[in-house]
């Protein structure tokens, strides 16, 4: 193992976790000559994630690469204002909204620059209607389509797994999310800043206006829920790291066991709550390092659902499908039956349903449902998961 007095590696010496990492992130290359993906994560605004951006930019200009801002927010904070310096700047794409004009990237203009690099700050942000794309996250595919490297930044609550979990820890719903395979193609560096720092900094109004400290103070950026959000960014972070480890020890046929065996499938159904499940069953998938399948639930014969039901029963398994996982419907007159069938088909080590009621709905009996499937998977782990309480909006 090499030391900090530089010893000479003796040939054949593994090498350490840090040289590994560093050499699968030089090694990576993105299929076909698409652009690649670097992500400033961090755990709120104010951390420092758009100043971390463009003092990158200015390195990576130094270096001799071809780099313009596509867009960046600075909030009016000087200290990030100052930072573009002499970058080149793409001018925005105005847009006329109910009289008002606001202002989007520009992609086509950055198109047609063609830079090596775009700095892009705010991926999950949403788009003013009338733009050729709806999200952010959707404009920065386009230009990594075109081979161009994109740096962008994310606060960790706008991940769309971890979407009711910020909603139960903060109280507040996150209506702007990305999809978290965005951050799995992405070389992610975390941007850290400890909540009572966080807190002098939005107290002596480097992060918003004085007239809107105090209430931040008082609601989002209390420290308890700082503390909980920097926690999961953190957590997010490792587990890319270990990912990245792991990728490399499989080029390199390093010694055991980095096959994956476990699989998670979450089963749900017309009920409420079945995107909170299925976040649930991608978080407990991640940390098996297991393959997800989620599994729609519909009982035989099919019933007549409400236009309403079916949108929601779509929008969920879009869900599950943007956060990566296989999907499949099981029709059965037997719902455990078909639950069981279908574990047993994907071999999976781990079932994810939500509490049972005792309410039948659609000719479900879900607490008998739940009674036959502990009893005849007992070699599978079953998480019962109870639905999280609602939380204010805002």
């Amino acid at each position: 193992m090499e030391t900090n007095d530089r010893r000479p590696r003796i040939d054949g010496e593994r090498p350490t976790a840090e040289e590994m990492l560093e050499r699968w992130r030089r090694e990576a290359r993105e299929p076909s000559g698409r652009g690649r993906l670097r992500v400033y994560l961090g755990a709120a605004p104010g951390v420092g994630k758009t100043y971390a951006m463009l003092q990158e930019g200015h390195r990576l200009r130094q270096e001799g690469r071809d780099v313009v801002i596509g867009f960046v927010e600075t909030y009016g904070r000087a200290e990030t204002e100052a930072q573009i310096g002499d970058l080149e700047v793409i001018p925005r794409r105005r847009l006329q909204y109910r009289g008002v004009t606001l202002e989007e990237m520009d992609t086509d203009a950055v198109l047609r620059r063609r830079p090596a690099v775009a700095l892009v700050d705010e991926l999950a942000h949403t788009n003013a209607p009338g733009s050729p794309r709806q999200k952010r996250y959707q404009d920065i595919e386009v230009l990594r389509d075109a081979g161009i490297d994109v740096i962008t930044t994310l606060n960790v609550q706008h991940l769309e797994s971890l979407n009711d979990l910020v909603e139960s820890v903060t109280g507040v719903k996150v209506r702007e999310t990305v999809p978290d395979r965005l951050l799995d193609e992405a070389s992610v560096e975390l941007v850290d800043l400890p909540a009572p720092l966080l807190r002098e900094r939005l107290a002596a109004g480097k992060i918003y206006p004085r007239e809107q400290v105090q209430r931040a103070l008082e609601h989002f950026f209390r420290e308890s829920n700082l503390t909980a959000l920097r926690e999961l960014a953190l957590r997010r972070t490792a587990e890319g790291v270990e990912a990245a480890l792991e990728a490399y020890m499989r080029g390199e046929r390093a010694p055991g066991p980095w096959p994956t065996v476990e699989r998670v499938l979450v089963a749900i159904d017309h009920r409420p709550h079945g995107e909170a499940l299925i976040r649930a069953g991608w978080r407990t998938a991640r940390g098996l390092h297991a393959d997800l399948i989620v599994a729609m639930v519909i009982p035989a014969p099919l019933p007549s659902l409400p236009e309403a039901q079916r949108r929601a029963l779509m929008r969920r398994l879009e869900l599950a499908e943007d956060l990566g996982a296989e999907t499949m419907t099981i029709v059965d007159r037997d719902v455990a039956a078909g639950i069981m069938q279908a574990v047993r088909a994907h071999a999976a080590t781990d079932l994810v349903i939500g509490r049972p009621q005792r309410r039948r709905r659609l000719g479900i009996r879900h607490d008998a449902v739940l009674k036959r499937l502990l009893r005849d998977l007992q070699d599978v782990h079953i998480h019962i998961m109870v639905p999280p309480h609602t939380a204010h909006a805002t």
